[in-house]
């Protein structure tokens, strides 16, 4: 039976998909950019419901990492690295996703979309020709009476770069992951992005180069392909797999995640194009006490989770991930566990690697064996 801390934490992520999917600022937003010669008035109001939080104060101050990246003595590696940590800080970030063109027969583009969220980023590793960048969300939501909720707290996505990777894990569909080997020539001065979910899962993984200019530093992917977004994961099913390209790109007061993505079928038909940019500004006088509570009470327990899913995937050729066992929920399980680490329950610990397990089939893969999903 599931206990009621695992309901919580299923409402939890519930809530959060939902209002993540569905925050605006308001019907009275007008969004016509790219479809005016169809003078449809749908389109002007993007997709969402009517949540909202309170206001916040933006950061005026350049970001430090951004000034440093300035410095001509510095070499192009050592600008790269500033340029990765520089996405370290405490944001606001806008949505803003929009359909550009069609390519089925009678297409109609879809509703635009816009959210927001707040949320810290830190690094959890930095090495040399490595560095690990954790999200955690802290978000706050104006209620029917005018009153401000308590703070939500979500270990949220995690970035890993990687100097000259000689490999990556490529999606290919089907919940399933593939190794890919890089030559030299194509890895050579460039960094990998590994983007996981909230439970440490792989979500997609690119590489490409940080070009720097005397005051912008921007790093372009190769096409990278990965699973459908949450904000569409429930409500399109006439396509499997976004295949996009992925700017990063450092601002005086933040940085901008763009992208130029293709909505795919299996077989390799395009349903439409898109284009979004994820819009990060740092902000000050945020209570962000909660999540860094949360962390500094669960950091011990998901750097476990990070190294035995590093293990597994570093083992196998193909990975396939089942997130929903019989209604086992893979991220609710971790975060149930993470919950226990931190009321005192070490010996959580020892069960991360048993549920993961259960979640995942190895492929071709070193472990000697093949782990059937149930």
């Amino acid at each position: 039976m599931i206990d009621i801390l695992y309901m919580n934490i299923l409402r939890l992520f519930f809530i959060l998909t939902i209002t993540f999917s569905q925050i605006v600022f308001g019907d009275d937003k007008s969004y016509v950019f790219g479809w005016t010669q169809l003078n449809d008035p749908g389109l002007m109001i993007p997709r969402g419901g009517t949540s909202s939080g309170p206001d916040v104060d933006l950061d005026e101050t350049p970001n430090p990492f951004w000034k440093k990246i300035q410095n001509d003595k510095l070499t192009k590696f050592e600008k790269d690295r500033l340029a990765i940590l520089a996405m370290q800080g405490e944001h606001k970030i806008n949505f803003d996703f929009m359909e550009t063109m069609g390519f089925v027969e009678n297409y109609t583009p879809s509703k635009p979309y816009q959210s927001w969220g707040t949320e810290f980023v830190i690094a959890v590793e930095d090495e040399k020709d490595f560095i690990s960048l954790q999200h955690i969300m802290v978000m706050f939501f104006e209620q029917d009476d005018g009153t401000i909720s308590d703070p939500i707290v979500v270990k949220h996505w995690r970035q890993d770069w990687k100097y000259q990777d000689n490999s990556i894990s490529e999606f290919v569909g089907n919940r399933t992951w593939e190794k890919k080997n890089i030559t030299w020539n194509d890895r050579k001065g460039t960094w990998s992005q590994t983007v996981y979910q909230v439970d440490d899962s792989p979500r997609y993984e690119g590489f490409g180069e940080w070009k720097h200019f005397a005051n912008s530093s921007s790093w372009i992917s190769g096409e990278t392909k990965r699973p459908l977004p949450r904000r569409e994961a429930t409500i399109r099913d006439d396509y499997d797999i976004v295949t996009g390209i992925n700017i990063h790109t450092i601002t005086p007061n933040g940085w901008v995640h763009e992208q130029n993505n293709n909505k795919a079928t299996l077989d390799n038909k395009v349903v439409a194009k898109e284009i979004g940019l994820a819009r990060y500004q740092r902000i000050e006088n945020f209570d962000w006490s909660a999540g860094y509570m949360y962390w500094d009470e669960t950091s011990d327990f998901w750097k476990m989770v990070r190294e035995a899913w590093s293990e597994k995937l570093k083992k196998s050729k193909k990975i396939k991930v089942n997130s929903d066992i019989d209604g086992n929920i893979l991220f609710a399980r971790l975060f149930k566990l993470a919950n226990e680490h931190s009321k005192g329950n070490l010996d959580a610990i020892d069960n991360i690697e048993s549920i993961i397990e259960e979640h995942i089939e190895h492929k071709d893969s070193s472990y000697g064996y093949s782990a059937k999903v149930k």
